[in-house]
């Protein structure tokens, strides 16, 4: 059996996405940030069917104001189902 070293995605954002993405973001709708979203979504939620992750996935992804795509999003909720790690690669454009 082989090693697995988790998931990993990529999204590039520009420099107010990136807020959005990591911390408290001052800007108009954007409720709370996106990693404290997903960090909460993979306590709660380990080993459930990616079905059940993904929509909220999507609603955290899009309160957020964040253009993950439908790939983006079922890697993220694989790694929560498995509960591997899920590193995110930030471009900012």
């Amino acid at each position: 059996m082989s090693e697995r070293s988790g998931h990993m995605g990529e999204i590039s954002v520009n420099s107010t996405a990136l807020g959005r993405l990591l911390t408290d973001s001052t800007g108009a709708g954007a409720r709370r940030p996106y990693q404290e979203a997903f960090a909460d979504l993979a306590d709660t939620y380990q080993g459930k069917p990616v079905s059940e992750v993904l929509p909220l996935l999507r609603r955290a992804a899009d309160e957020a104001l964040l253009g993950f795509t439908d790939a983006d999003l079922i890697e993220q909720a694989q790694a929560i189902r498995s509960g591997e790690p899920y590193v995110l690669r930030v471009r900012v454009t």
